[in-house]
């Protein structure tokens, strides 16, 4: 069994993405699935994800494009523009290491949640809409849309948080965009609007949680 701790988390490299799980071995069926921001690695959204949920088994994923000292999940050629062959193949990549990583540790998708923040978030859009059928939750945090052409998929029953910094001034003015682009596409939006820049912190976290406490507690009660 994989400790709670990131020090006793092994970087696994087995699959197309390297990873390290945390929590594993839990009764709780609950898992996260983390994928960060730019310019970093897989352990910065381990303590958000604690705060969000800390029984769940979390698998912490690293982006495969270096940048800087970190990862990042795609090619980008501005800061708000990205090169859609880099999305695609990554986004794939992507699906089937998810799949592969649930086959492997017992996870249970149904009861999976995607929390990405930033370029993190952005993969994580991508995924719901290109390869539907994976994600059933998703926390976005600091997102914009990404994609320049978008399939005729149907988000009916996914449920999506959506968390915007009102003093984001790169990312913050595309996200009624995205949020028009997942309704449209059927999926149910909750966008939030708080008092931040593209930094994420506490407020997400309490935002997250209580977000999910809804359907945990339902599923619990059946």
């Amino acid at each position: 069994m994989i400790g709670d701790g990131i020090e006793n988390s092994p970087l696994l490299t087995d699959l197309a993405f390297p990873y390290r799980l945390l929590g594993a071995g839990k009764e709780s069926r609950e898992c996260v699935f983390l994928l960060h921001g730019s310019g970093v690695d897989e352990t910065t959204l381990v303590p958000l994800a604690r705060r969000i949920a800390p029984t769940a088994t979390l698998v912490a994923a690293r982006g495969r494009i270096p940048q800087e000292d970190g990862f990042r999940w795609f090619e980008r050629i501005d800061p708000t523009r990205f090169e859609q062959k880099s999305i695609l193949a990554e986004t794939a990549a992507f699906a089937a290491f998810t799949n592969e990583a649930a086959k492997r540790h017992g996870l249970n998708l149904d009861h999976a949640t995607f929390l990405g923040y930033s370029n993190g978030a952005n993969l994580v859009s991508s995924l719901m809409l290109l390869h539907p059928g994976i994600v059933r939750l998703a926390a976005l945090l600091r997102p914009m849309p990404v994609l320049d052409h978008v399939p005729a998929t149907d988000l009916a029953g996914i449920r999506t948080l959506i968390i915007a910094g009102a003093a984001d001034e790169t990312y913050g003015p595309f996200v009624p965009a995205l949020v028009t682009l997942l309704s449209r596409h059927g999926a149910e939006v909750d966008a939030r609007i708080i008092p931040s820049g593209h930094d994420i912190g506490d407020p997400d976290a309490a935002i997250v949680r209580q977000w999910l406490a809804g359907p945990i507690a339902i599923a619990q009660a059946d």
